[in-house]
């Protein structure tokens, strides 16, 4: 690659952290809103579940906008809106219009992410894109541990309200982006032998022009439904278990994340080079069957030591699995949808995995933490099953596209 296309690669990599440091921002804001607005778990669960709908809205749309028009500008432009309605929300003066705010910032979280990627692929060699698509989810939980880092250190003298106002300082990376990075041919549409028939697939439908390639993307909606469900309800609601029951800090609640999200970074970046040696099928496999079984044990542990460790190794298979779906996506779909395949997938993923939120508050009213843990572990085990019926996933070698 160019040292242009590496700074391409390298803008679009923390773009993809500067998304996670804005949508964790509630992970640590949440106790003070539901104590400022008098919310139940229900209605503060929404506030993450309208987010993922958003996500999905601008997964849609950007995504289709990004295969049919200039990569870059949009990418840049769903920068721009999710920033400015992020830093709104510090001066929102009822719940109402938190809940607005976070479905247009969800707009922006969600085209970006399919974009980003659409554009490393493009760039990487093909044989690197697990590895690269791992360092793509390393850099959004680096942008979770600067959520966590910022939370602890401003929300006790700032407010939840303070926090939000650092989610205007991703718009430094437009900047980056519109300066320093010269246009390249791969930001543009490929219109290799593209007809008009062609033209009018390169839309939703193009994810369902046939049966088989139907229940692909439905089947792969299911488990990226199952990744976020697990990823939000447990990064949105823990913390807050940990402060209202067992009395840890807005600090200490911020530490246990911190261990957590290394262990995911760990497992995201093992994950990304098994998947290049040896296939989807094998590692997804592995990482599903551990993630049950680290989740339901997870439960069972008390000292703060021990949840500490116990949800770095938790992290490690529960998220490391995440960069595989736009490493996997990348392959097993035609070049010119890559952004609307990945943003249409994953955004579907997060609107319905979303509903955890309001689902796992509920639990967590009527229940406990056992039986919030148990669900999750269904989840995965659900997740592990569909994915042995994706005959896509079985082949080994993914160092050649398949074709479209």
């Amino acid at each position: 690659m160019t040292k242009n296309q590496v700074k391409a690669v390298v803008g679009s990599i923390i773009a993809s952290g500067t998304d996670d440091l804005n949508v964790m921002f509630l992970s640590f804001a949440m106790s003070g809103i539901m104590s400022e607005f008098v919310l139940s778990g229900a209605q503060s669960g929404l506030i993450a579940t309208l987010t993922n709908l958003g996500m999905l809205v601008g997964g849609t749309l950007f995504g289709i906008l990004g295969d049919n028009h200039n990569k870059m500008t949009i990418l840049k432009f769903t920068l721009i809106l999710f920033c400015l309605a992020s830093g709104g929300i510090a001066f929102a003066p009822n719940i109402t219009t938190i809940y607005i705010l976070r479905f247009i910032a969800g707009i922006g979280v969600g085209g970006e992410y399919g974009i980003a990627l659409s554009i490393m692929a493009n760039l990487v060699p093909l044989q690197r894109m697990g590895a690269v698509s791992s360092w793509n989810g390393v850099a959004g939980q680096i942008g979770s541990i600067g959520s966590a880092i910022l939370a602890g250190v401003f929300v006790p003298s700032l407010g939840w309200r303070g926090l939000f106002l650092f989610g205007l300082a991703p718009l430094l990376l437009v900047l980056y982006l519109q300066f320093a990075i010269a246009d390249e041919p791969t930001f543009h549409p490929d219109t290799r032998d593209k007809t008009t028939q062609y033209s009018q697939l390169t839309t939703f439908k193009a994810l369902f022009k046939d049966a088989q390639t139907s229940y692909q993307t439905i089947a792969l909606m299911v488990m990226t439904t199952v990744q976020i469900a697990g990823y939000f309800g447990m990064m949105n609601w823990l913390p807050t278990i940990m402060q209202q029951q067992t009395g840890a800090s807005v600090t200490n609640s911020s530490l246990w994340m911190i261990a957590t999200i290394l262990g995911m970074s760990l497992g995201m970046l093992v994950f990304g080079r098994l998947l290049d040696r040896i296939g989807p099928r094998a590692v997804f496999g592995v990482f599903l069957i551990a993630s049950a079984i680290a989740v339901y044990l997870f439960s069972t542990l008390h000292s703060n030591w021990s949840m500490l460790i116990g949800g770095a190794i938790m992290g490690f298979f529960v998220n490391g699995m995440f960069p595989g779906y736009g490493a996997v996506v990348s392959r097993i779909y035609d070049q010119r949808i890559q952004a609307t395949a990945n943003n249409i997938i994953l955004n579907v993923g997060r609107a319905v995995g979303g509903f955890s939120s309001v689902v796992i508050g509920f639990i967590m009213e009527n229940s406990g933490v056992s039986t919030v843990m148990l669900f999750l572990s269904i989840l995965y085990l659900t997740s592990f099953i569909v994915m042995l019926t994706i005959p896509a996933l079985k082949q080994r070698n993914f160092n050649t596209y398949l074709e479209y």
